[in-house]
């Protein structure tokens, strides 16, 4: 990753953070009442605006166009188990659809919530190619997708979790995974089985994360990975237009 690049990218883990805390403290504040936990932070939503706006930019610097860049209107595209479903960015250009992109993340609830984001992950890009084999997006050629999860660091996140089998046993890698791992194995297969063509996961807590620190568990689902193949699948897409 270059250093310009680097410097982008600590702007949206840093602002992310600010994002939670700024929204904490606004949370109730016309009713004077909070919602507790982190959930103060999370009901006003748009923290991840920096991560969306920095992918966004490296598609215009790349010649994609802004008007063909869609992150916060037009963004819903045809599902085949259901009408429609709302992406956090869309890039369709003279109406072919060229890459969909999730941007998600957690804070707390490690245990509520770990389940309810694999669940959406698998059913999004399914839902998505369900839809595409049909003819949904036609004449659009096969789109890239991808996605990125920025997980806080914590014990709660960090520390091996017993796996549940009261019937069957769960695979191998499973076993005493921290659901930081198991986000990271979530990732990997995503990739492997071809539901998304490229996967981000970046680590961080509310620390260090006001000053733009991150951690990437895995080599393979960097930053500069995800950008790289989306890129690529842009200016691809430059080149037959």
């Amino acid at each position: 990753m270059n250093d310009q690049l680097e410097v982008k990218l600590k702007e949206a883990v840093s602002r992310f953070w600010a994002s939670r805390e700024t929204q904490a403290q606004k949370q109730g504040s016309k009713s004077g009442i909070r919602d507790g936990g982190a959930r103060a932070a999370v009901t006003g939503g748009s923290q991840m605006d920096g991560f969306v706006e920095l992918v966004r930019d490296l598609l215009e610097e790349s010649g994609i166009d802004k008007p063909v860049i869609y992150c916060e209107r037009y963004v819903e595209l045809p599902g085949w188990f259901r009408p429609e479903k709302k992406w956090d960015l869309l890039v369709v250009v003279e109406g072919c659809l060229i890459a969909a992109i999730e941007f998600k993340s957690q804070v707390g609830s490690f245990g509520n919530n770990y389940n309810n984001r694999t669940e959406e992950a698998v059913g999004s890009a399914t839902d998505l190619w369900a839809a595409y084999r049909e003819g949904a997006f036609k004449p659009s050629a096969r789109p890239w997708l991808g996605y990125m999860m920025l997980l806080e660091e914590a014990p709660g996140s960090t520390h091996a979790v017993k796996a549940q089998e009261p019937h069957f046993t769960v695979f191998e890698e499973f076993k005493s995974a921290s659901y930081a791992k198991r986000y990271e194995i979530l990732l990997t297969k995503l990739v492997r089985k071809r539901l998304y063509d490229a996967t981000c996961f970046l680590m961080s807590n509310s620390t260090e994360g006001v000053k733009g620190l991150y951690k990437e568990p895995d080599p393979e689902l960097s930053f500069a990975n995800f950008a790289s193949s989306l890129l690529a699948k842009a200016m691809a897409c430059k080149k037959t237009k």
